[in-house]
């Protein structure tokens, strides 16, 4: 890819390619298996926004830095001071998606590793995904005693129902596999992972190569589709987990004990 690079502010890295009209949008925390941090989360919104005043940009890849991981949520170093109110919940993720800025630009997500958690508020706003054959995804939420209700909805969205649930419920115990993900419909196309950034740019380049009012429209016109029943349940998330949610400590004393190599190894399916 023969890219006009712009660097991104701390833990993002964007390339922009004037030719085919594609911009890759890389998370860049390959030491912290690409966990988004405040910063990172904040940069991520503002680059969203900038996309739609960007008219050489007409599509977008989104991946990961490194082959280990695609992202894995939220980085449990990050303190998020929360409302005393049980109605309220601060979430930082809340705005790391596309639509979540208003883009609608086509984005197609690389999954170059492990997904996981807080990776779903980017795959559930992305148009398909293109995943590694290496690559795994699980929700470890329950495992460490919180409610997975923002990325249970979005995967709800993608995935058979009983799959979501298995996903969302089993924790850190299961993951699922890229081919089984592939199955299932979650992932459109599998690719091996030297070949993963050219089978994304392929299908972006394409997309680009189209009027991009049409593209735009039909991005639209498929968020459309699901995006009353996806608010309302989106809606239902602070709550949920407000009520759900152990205590931060006993939160950290589980992820302290999982971290330690303690229980078996997940089973992969």
């Amino acid at each position: 890819m023969t890219a006009d690079r712009a660097a991104a502010g701390p833990g993002l890295r964007v390339e922009r390619d004037k030719t085919t009209g594609v911009a890759v949008v890389t998370l860049d925390r390959e030491r912290k298996h690409n966990a988004i941090d405040l910063g990172t989360a904040a940069e991520l919104a503002r680059v969203w926004r900038e996309f739609r005043y960007e008219d050489e940009v007409r599509a977008i890849v989104l991946t990961g830095a490194g082959r280990a991981a695609f992202c894995t949520g939220i980085d449990r170093g990050v303190e998020v001071p929360q409302p005393s109110s049980p109605y309220s919940v601060d979430d930082p993720l809340v705005a790391i998606g596309p639509k979540a800025n208003d883009l609608w630009k086509p984005v197609i997500a690389a999954v170059n590793g492990m997904a996981c958690g807080g990776a779903f508020y980017l795959l559930g706003e992305s148009e398909f995904i293109i995943s590694s054959a290496s690559a795994t995804y699980f929700d470890p939420h329950t495992s460490y005693g919180m409610v997975s209700a923002y990325e249970a909805i979005y995967m709800a969205q993608r995935m058979p129902f009983g799959e979501a649930a298995r996903m969302s419920l089993m924790g850190t115990t299961e993951r699922l596999s890229a081919r089984r993900a592939y199955e299932i419909g979650l992932v459109s196309e599998l690719a091996e992972p030297e070949a993963l950034l050219p089978a994304a740019l392929r299908a972006a380049e394409t997309l680009a190569g189209f009027p991009t009012e049409g593209v735009q429209g039909t991005v639209r016109s498929l968020w459309a589709a699901k995006q009353a029943a996806l608010q309302q349940a989106l809606a239902q998330a602070p709550g949920l987990i407000a009520l759900g949610n152990l205590p931060p400590e006993r939160q950290a004393e589980l992820f302290a004990g999982r971290r330690s190599g303690a229980g078996p190894e997940p089973r992969v399916r």
